[in-house]
């Protein structure tokens, strides 16, 4: 320490028979080093986690269609792999605060990602489908163009309790639309708004994967396609000021999205 005094030219300690307390000096030097300690020990852990196998409890947030259609094979894989890894998966709808719930990880579309969280692509790109019964069609006619909906019950999802529903995006040739739907129902998941869709009750707005197979067999059809481009698809998003687990790492690895090696990939469509 006498060393450092000398070497920045200030006293950094004040020091007598009894104490020895820092001074103003001193506060405003370790003020300044802070954020670099904690940055040389949460490196210091990694590179002792880099010896050790993954292990621990790694919990996660994500929408029921994320799990369903971008990553639950893939941990499924991973706690074959690595038995000491476990896994807590909660499936709330609501868009939940990481560090509130105390959750290691979360996934959601890109959009809903915070700009203070690091975040993973994990998934190929997405479309949006509007889509309703035909019955409802028959019934109440078919949307030709988004200010269209105007006249129908669209079915709309609140994905925080706080939060107004979620605006339906369109875009086509560049131009940009922003709907605020109403209709019967608010739904916060998807499953259940898609239930009330099939029911007959109005139009639903989910991702493309949800559907499919609904479209396949004619149970549901789709509008406004050509309103619907590809966007950003599910990503892992966490804080950058926790320490990253051994378990959380490798469920980062395995999940991060490659084209055309991802299981879902459309590279072969």
């Amino acid at each position: 320490m006498r060393r450092l005094e000398v070497s920045v030219g200030l006293r950094l300690l004040n020091r007598t028979s009894r104490r020895v307390t820092v001074t103003d000096a001193g506060e405003k030097l370790l003020a300044a080093l802070r954020p670099g300690f904690g940055q040389i020990q949460a490196r210091i852990e990694e590179l002792r986690l880099l010896g050790d196998a993954p292990q621990g409890l790694v919990r996660l947030t994500a929408s029921k269609p994320a799990a369903r259609t971008s990553f639950m094979p893939v941990l499924s894989q991973i706690v074959k792999d690595y038995p000491e890894v476990r896994i807590e998966l909660n499936l709330d709808g609501r868009l939940s605060d990481l560090a509130e719930d105390r959750f290691d990880a979360g996934v959601r579309l890109g959009e809903f990602v915070g700009p203070d969280m690091i975040a993973v692509k994990v998934g190929p790109p997405l479309r949006i489908a509007a889509v309703a019964t035909p019955e409802y069609f028959k019934k109440h006619g078919v949307p030709e163009h988004p200010v269209d909906l105007n006249a129908h019950d669209c079915l709309a999802l609140r994905f925080s309790p706080h939060a107004a529903p979620y605006d339906w995006e369109f875009e086509k040739n560049g131009e940009q639309i922003v709907k605020k739907v109403s209709g019967s129902f608010i739904f916060s998941e998807s499953d259940i708004c898609l239930e009330a869709c099939k029911a007959g009750h109005g139009i639903a707005f989910v991702t493309e994967p949800e559907v499919i197979m609904d479209l396949q067999d004619g149970s549901l059809r789709r509008i406004l396609a050509d309103w619907c481009p590809k966007f950003d698809g599910y990503h892992l998003f966490f804080s950058g000021r926790r320490q990253v687990s051994s378990g959380l790492r490798l469920v980062i690895d395995r999940l991060r999205y490659q084209d055309c090696l991802a299981a879902n990939s459309e590279c072969n469509t």
